[in-house]
């Protein structure tokens, strides 16, 4: 598990969802933009909730290990491949060594 600390608060969440958040951060934040994002939590009475960060170029966030006695891992697929899938749009795929580009100069 980790432990989010953010804008003063702290919030408990799986190690791959928190990830993702903080890469998410930072591919927004490489491109200037910002984005809300909601993410499952474990409030503190071990019952399953959600908290929305804003994310982007001005984010703070660190996430830290703990070890939670008691609490099952936070797992949530979709949200880690929606953050994923987010920032793969944000970052084009770099070129292909070796591949020529064919330029049309008429479409210009």
């Amino acid at each position: 598990m980790k432990l989010l600390i953010y804008a003063g608060g702290e919030y408990l969440t799986g190690d791959d969802i928190a990830l993702a958040l903080v890469d998410y951060s930072q591919a927004l934040a490489s491109v200037g933009t910002a984005e809300s994002v909601e993410i499952p939590i474990r409030e503190r009475d071990g019952s399953a909730g959600s908290a929305v960060f804003l994310v982007g170029p001005s984010s703070q966030i660190v996430a830290k290990s703990t070890h939670e006695d008691g609490q099952e891992e936070l797992v949530d697929d979709a949200v880690v491949d929606r953050l994923r899938a987010r920032m793969r749009r944000l970052r084009p795929p770099p070129a292909e060594p070796g591949r020529m580009i064919d330029w049309d100069m008429d479409a210009l």
